[in-house]
């Protein structure tokens, strides 16, 4: 796509192709304009995570966990690692830049997105960087030193839901108590 727009802006800035004489000038793209979501001070400067975000923080420290323990099983033809291994991994997966991961405004909620997250509107700006890879780098560290590398372990090797379970959603998790979402569509639906 960006190919063949680069393409039509060269083509158009060195006199054209010939196609406005016979056809007219191509449409307008239409223009949508979608704002940054706007940070509270706590959300912009707080070196903690905030609490409204800390349940899909924990969702993606558990996808990341899970697949960098699993690409080290698979090194290993899928058995179990020993306990140096999973340590290490471990604190790897704490460590890693978390760059993909930036918050966006969903239907007027502030949401993590990035790899491992369930994927949100194709309109929508993410603020990434600042505070947010270092925040999820320490709540990462915080899971592992609270559940131990041990349990962890055992509960990826039960399969990422049970992975899931332990970190996000006993009975301390920090998505503990936590309706789902309804669907937007439902919602609307109801309303008519």
């Amino acid at each position: 796509m960006r190919v063949a727009l680069a393409a039509w802006l060269v083509l158009s800035l060195l006199g054209g192709t010939g196609a406005e004489d016979t056809c007219g000038d191509p449409p307008a793209a239409p223009s949508r304009s979608v704002p940054a979501p706007q940070l509270s001070p706590e959300e912009r400067l707080s070196p903690h995570m905030p609490e409204s975000l800390r349940c899909d923080a924990c969702h993606a420290i558990a996808f990341q966990i899970e697949e960098q323990l699993r690409k080290a099983e698979g090194k290993v033809g899928k058995k179990a690692l020993k306990e140096s291994d999973y340590i290490e991994v471990l604190e790897r997966s704490c460590s890693q830049d978390w760059e993909s991961y930036g918050v966006l405004e969903l239907d007027g909620e502030k949401r993590l997105s990035g790899p491992g997250l369930p994927r949100q509107q194709p309109l929508s700006v993410l603020v990434s960087g600042g505070p947010w890879p270092g925040r999820l780098s320490k709540l990462c560290h915080s899971y592992v030193g609270e559940r131990g590398e041990a349990q962890i372990y055992g509960a990826h090797r039960r399969g990422p839901a049970a992975l899931r379970q332990l970190l996000c959603h006993g009975d301390k998790g920090p998505c503990a108590g936590r309706k789902e979402r309804p669907d937007p569509r439902k919602a609307l639906q109801n309303e008519l």
